[in-house]
């Protein structure tokens, strides 16, 4: 009997083929939109994550995110390396400079000043050149991305950036030392490493320059805990990096309209697979309320006829859930190049998978009403 509803649901093509049709579509549409969204996000915090030797960062208490530079006094460097606890601490320089071209073109920059000693905090990933390289007069390494993009010769479809080559930061000569591998950054300004103090001079000139100290325990010492002490100086507040992540993402889902975009299209997805395939599906169970009736004419109780009406959406709903996910994870392999935000985590197949089999599961539901109502008498009039 379970074999045979099927039989009778492929049957159906016109039916069949429009229910798992709008099942994909809006299987697609919320795994691409979710998917689009979290890759934004985790771009908000790429410079945490290309950063991993730091336990803990400290900033200025009135931070708020990873691009809100609140700079501080050098003293409370010496303050931090003070605390018991600390193994070591070192100097971190962030901030967007403008940086002259050898075309005469202007480009603003993530100028990334590291410590010059320990070179801590410095590229993830060297493709050209080494980190030690920045020791040299002048010296700053490019990430990819910004190297052939926007400060390339003509734009992104010009002459990449070269080792070797020039360009000036703040009226001030910088040599290209190396090429390096980054995460993109929210704002997809080209990224520039130099040292702290090459930073510091390229920037203008203030009282204070100091943006992150970056921050590392000793063994045996958790990271949290050491947060809590340098918490207790006046005017720090200290961070471990998935927390300071999480502080990021936070302020951009309350402070700016990317969520509700994004929940806007994913709920239209729902509400597609919801008013389309649901209803044809609905739709369907109605159009074979005779063959139900014939099977309870027959013997058949309303269990065994539950257990039909169940296989026919859970097999709609995995067809429709594969054919979605399937033509959304090829999507994301090839805009694996562009500039598109694209993150496909393994909880967003669970969530689309239980949000196509809800909606089916729901139609069936309303069906079955009908079905349990049914008088087997009907299939033997006019």
């Amino acid at each position: 009997m379970l074999l045979l509803s099927l039989k009778i649901l492929i049957g159906d093509k016109a039916k069949f083929i429009g229910i798992v049709l709008g099942l994909s579509f809006a299987s697609f549409i919320i795994v691409q939109q979710a998917a689009i969204f979290i890759g934004l996000m985790a771009r908000t915090f790429g410079f945490i994550s290309d950063t991993p030797q730091p336990d803990v960062w400290v900033m200025d208490e009135k931070v708020q995110f990873i691009d809100d530079v609140k700079p501080m006094r050098d003293t409370q460097l010496y303050l931090v390396r003070g605390i018991d606890g600390v193994e070591w601490a070192v100097p971190f320089y962030k901030g967007l400079l403008k940086a002259r071209l050898k075309n005469g073109n202007f480009q603003i920059c993530n100028v990334i000043g590291i410590d010059e000693s320990s070179l801590i905090g410095g590229p993830p990933i060297m493709l050209q050149g080494n980190v030690v390289d920045l020791r040299k007069v002048d010296g700053i390494i490019v990430n990819k991305i910004g190297a052939e993009g926007k400060l390339s010769s003509n734009g992104k479809d010009g002459v990449p950036l070269r080792v070797g080559e020039t360009v000036e930061i703040n009226d001030r000569r910088a040599q290209v030392v190396g090429v390096c591998k980054s995460m993109r950054t929210f704002q997809s300004q080209p990224v520039i490493y130099t040292t702290y103090s090459r930073a510091i001079s390229f920037a203008p000139y203030e009282r204070k320059l100091l943006t992150f100290i970056l921050v590392k325990a000793k063994p045996g010492l958790s990271p949290q805990k050491l947060c809590d002490r340098i918490n207790s100086l006046s005017g720090l507040t200290a961070y471990t990096g998935p927390q300071f992540k999480r502080l990021t993402v936070e302020y951009y889902m309350k402070n700016t309209g990317i969520p509700l975009n994004f929940g806007i299209a994913v709920l239209l997805g729902f509400i597609i697979g919801m008013a389309i395939s649901g209803q044809t599906f609905y739709n369907f169970i109605l159009d074979n309320l005779r063959y139900l009736g014939t099977f309870k004419a027959m013997g058949a109780n309303n269990r065994l006829l539950t257990k039909m009406v169940l296989l026919q959406a859970v097999w709609v709903g995995f067809i429709g859930w594969g054919l979605g996910i399937g033509a959304a994870a090829l999507f994301g392999f090839l805009s694996r190049n562009s500039d598109l935000s694209f993150l496909l985590l393994w909880q967003l197949y669970a969530i689309s998978g239980i949000t196509m089999f809800t909606i089916t599961g729901f139609s069936a539901w309303i069906g079955l009403y009908k079905v349990y109502r049914l008088d087997p008498a009907i299939v033997f009039k006019g």
